[in-house]
């Protein structure tokens, strides 16, 4: 989505770039808040149940310090996170960037990866029953 964006060159990679997105381009801006949501790890996105079952399973491994610093750094990431948000919606852009329409094959990649990290994110319980399957007949 990023690279789309900035195009050939990479000329529109600095956060201002993103001032106004939410207007320009509404479905892109909101299928990025989408994936930087997961990246914080917010309930009902697929990164939320990977974060949680990361840090439980540090936490069961008794590597509470580890906990700790992954707790901090998730708290520092959803900092820059927040930002490109914010930059996107509550920000007037200060330039007109042109945003060039979205080909069919990147349109249908990102349709297909927003669904799935909001099909992760609300009923994990599928996959993760597949996942324990799998495991289970890798240890047979």
């Amino acid at each position: 989505m990023v690279s789309h964006f900035a195009g050939a060159g990479e000329r529109y990679v600095t956060l201002e770039d993103y001032a106004g997105m939410g207007r320009r381009s509404p479905l892109l801006a909101a299928t990025l808040t989408i994936f930087l949501l997961s990246l914080i790890g917010i309930p009902i996105t697929g990164g939320f149940f990977a974060k949680f079952y990361v840090f439980a399973a540090a936490l069961q491994a008794n590597l509470v310090g580890l906990v700790i610093i992954g707790v901090l750094n998730s708290a520092v990431g959803a900092y820059y996170y927040l930002r490109i948000i914010v930059m996107m919606y509550m920000h007037e852009s200060r330039a007109e960037i042109p945003v060039s329409p979205v080909p069919i094959g990147l349109g249908t990649a990102l349709v297909v990866s927003a669904a799935a990290t909001i099909y992760l994110g609300t009923l994990p319980g599928r996959v993760l029953e597949y996942a324990s399957r799998s495991a289970s007949q890798l240890l047979r």
